[in-house]
């Protein structure tokens, strides 16, 4: 068993989760294992191991690598007049070149919830690297 797996079964340990009763996080649990052993396989070292697991992470969630840059083969029309851009699908621009992130800001709740809505959208200029903003509500 190689240490990835090791760890991630203690952690599941200590999580306390009764995977003979919660089929969804059994599965999930095996699918992370069958992930982190294919990672343990590439010999990655201290340096490299975060790396790929950030552009991982990156790339698994739909998010990009590099700043975005506005160019036309960035973009799909999914209305008229309106855009979407394919590599960073929470931003837009309209016909007058105008774009913003729809994920601007995510505001947050004393409790852990959190939400956009509709002034979470924030104007975008190019190039840009998306990022978001956490408000925080309430006391």
């Amino acid at each position: 068993m190689n240490c990835y797996r090791e760890h991630a079964e203690m952690e599941f340990k200590a999580c306390v989760w009764d995977l003979e009763k919660d089929s969804m996080q059994k599965l999930m649990c095996n699918q992370v294992c069958e992930l982190l052993d294919l990672f343990s396989t590439h010999g990655h070292s201290g340096l490299s191991a975060p790396y790929a697991i950030n552009m991982f992470e990156k790339l698994a969630q739909f998010e990009p690598l590099c700043p975005l840059t506005g160019e036309d083969w960035e973009w799909s029309e999914v209305s008229k007049g309106l855009w979407q851009n394919k590599r960073c699908s929470h931003v837009f621009k309209d016909k007058d070149g105008g774009a913003w992130d729809i994920n601007g800001k995510v505001f947050c709740d004393p409790d852990g919830t959190s939400w956009t809505n509709g002034e979470s959208k924030v104007a975008v200029t190019f190039p840009y690297t998306p990022k978001t903003e956490y408000v925080k509500r309430g006391a």
